[in-house]
């Protein structure tokens, strides 16, 4: 694809109203994609508040995942050397236990044209359910802590991963080996593959 036609997915995406009536705060697609991009981050869909400044993890989910990966803010947010690419490029609403899953729409509609297109990227972190059965299919383990668990399957080109926010602050108490095993080889893995 060329830069003119890359420039253009993406302005067709920006553009995208397909989930408008299910949408309660209307269609804001956010992401960020660069075919130079050496790392991809595939989560899950944005909360409110990334919603309200368009600028992906811009929040505590954004600065726990940051410290993860061991990169700071300018690095994150360079999307030549950064993509980020959620299940659902809009913030789906809030259920009972926190926000909706992601639009299926979306991924059905956009997802397999922007992978092609990122062929820079040598490490995919997977972040949370919806993006671990997309990327992963039947190599998923049952759950996401057997598959988090089990990352050596898949690394180093994917890695994955709970995702960062607050409310996995539980889950990240129950499993203290995710940030004393898993972490330490991510980060070195970030960090070659950025180069």
């Amino acid at each position: 694809m060329t830069a003119t036609a890359f420039t253009r997915l993406q302005t067709e995406i920006r553009a995208c109203t397909l989930c408008t009536p299910h949408l309660p705060l209307g269609p804001r697609p956010v992401f960020q994609i660069s075919p130079t991009a050496r790392i991809l981050i595939a989560g899950q869909a944005p909360g409110s508040k990334v919603h309200a400044t368009g600028i992906p993890f811009d929040d505590a989910s954004g600065d726990r995942l940051r410290d993860w990966l061991g990169i700071d803010r300018e690095t994150f947010y360079d999307a030549n050397r950064v993509a980020i690419l959620p299940m659902g490029f809009c913030y789906p609403g809030t259920g009972s236990s926190g926000d909706l899953p992601p639009r299926p729409e979306c991924a059905a509609l956009w997802r397999e044209t922007v992978l092609r297109e990122l062929s820079g990227v040598k490490l995919t972190l997977v972040i949370g359910q919806y993006a671990l059965a997309w990327h992963l299919g039947p190599r998923a383990k049952p759950t996401l802590t057997e598959t988090v668990q089990a990352w050596r399957e898949y690394a180093p080109t994917l890695w994955p991963m709970p995702h960062p926010s607050p409310r996995n602050n539980i889950w990240l108490k129950k499993n203290p080996w995710f940030e004393q095993e898993i972490l330490p080889a991510m980060r070195k893995q970030v960090a070659m593959d950025l180069g």
